[in-house]
């Protein structure tokens, strides 16, 4: 089933233009300078590049005469989506994290795409890798939205991140804007030393994708846990003091979570439901735009 369409229904037409807009900071424009489109010749003045000289025109019109070219620049939005088994896990929505990664993903791909610029693809768990390179055009945007699908299962590998970007900071060289699509506070040291590695040379942005919280699920429920395959025992569903716990701990662990990427200069949102995923995406590049690094 194609995915792009489904993202194209999900966007009204108000949201849509916004995520544009939103992007318009962010993207390189076209401007004067070297390329190899050509685009008129206009007389020579001191300190031009010898080298853009045109002598054949020049020596029709006895008069030095200069090329000048238009220099298009492409912005390239590189998505790095986990793909590990944790990201097939359940919202308390009952949607899978799966679906909300591939339609944030397919939200700022297709405002990049809309602008003309290329958008390429590395995702992976700890055991598989895949890579996309940039391209432009819908159907590229396509294929990038169903290889994460595709890959992201409950038979996948276990998530880590720091293998993933660690792949893209060696691997993808020319400057992109990395958007690091994962699960919930999926960072670790290897993940950090990677991301200190991107910021060097990329711009680099954050949209987590928040876990369930069992404890408030209610004792009824039946919760399974994704990466060891076993359900929970009933009692954590009906204790309030670990409940109460688990949201200490939780909150303790964003702060730290946006204390170390704030150093870093990267700028991070959290989805917690479906129905947020537009506007946490918004106010994502929004944040970027007034605030990034670059």
């Amino acid at each position: 089933m194609a995915l792009l369409p489904q993202v194209k229904a999900r966007l009204s037409l108000h949201t849509h233009r916004e995520a544009l807009g939103l992007l318009d900071g962010v993207h390189a424009t076209v401007r004067a300078g070297r390329s190899m489109d050509f685009n008129d010749l206009r007389d020579y003045v001191r300190g031009d590049d010898v080298k853009d000289i045109d002598w054949k025109a020049s020596a029709r019109t006895r008069s030095l005469l200069v090329k000048r070219y238009e220099a298009t620049r492409q912005h390239t939005v590189l998505l790095a989506v986990s793909t590990g088994r944790s990201m097939a896990a359940h919202l308390e929505s009952g949607v899978i994290k799966r679906e909300v990664a591939v339609f944030a993903a397919g939200v700022i791909g297709l405002a990049a795409v809309r602008h003309g610029d290329r958008v390429g693809l590395a995702c992976g768990s700890g055991t598989e890798q895949h890579y996309l390179p940039p391209a432009s055009g819908d159907l590229h945007l396509e294929r990038c939205l169903q290889q994460v699908d595709e890959t992201t299962t409950s038979s996948a590998g276990p998530a880590d991140l720091g293998n993933l970007l660690g792949h893209v900071a060696r691997s993808y060289r020319r400057r992109a804007m990395v958007v690091v699509v994962c699960d919930d506070l999926e960072i670790d040291d290897a993940a950090l030393s990677a991301l200190r590695r991107l910021v060097v040379q990329h711009e680099v942005i954050m949209l987590f994708i928040a876990d369930l919280d069992p404890t408030r699920l209610g004792s009824d429920a039946t919760v399974m846990d994704v990466d060891r395959g076993t359900a929970l025992p009933d009692w954590v569903l009906r204790d309030a003091a670990l409940a109460d716990a688990y949201d200490e701990a939780l909150a303790l662990a964003r702060l730290s979570l946006a204390e170390r990427l704030a150093t870093l200069g990267i700028v991070h949102a959290t989805v917690h439901d479906e129905a947020s995923t537009l506007t946490t995406i918004h106010r994502l590049l929004e944040s970027h735009r007034r605030g990034g690094r670059r």
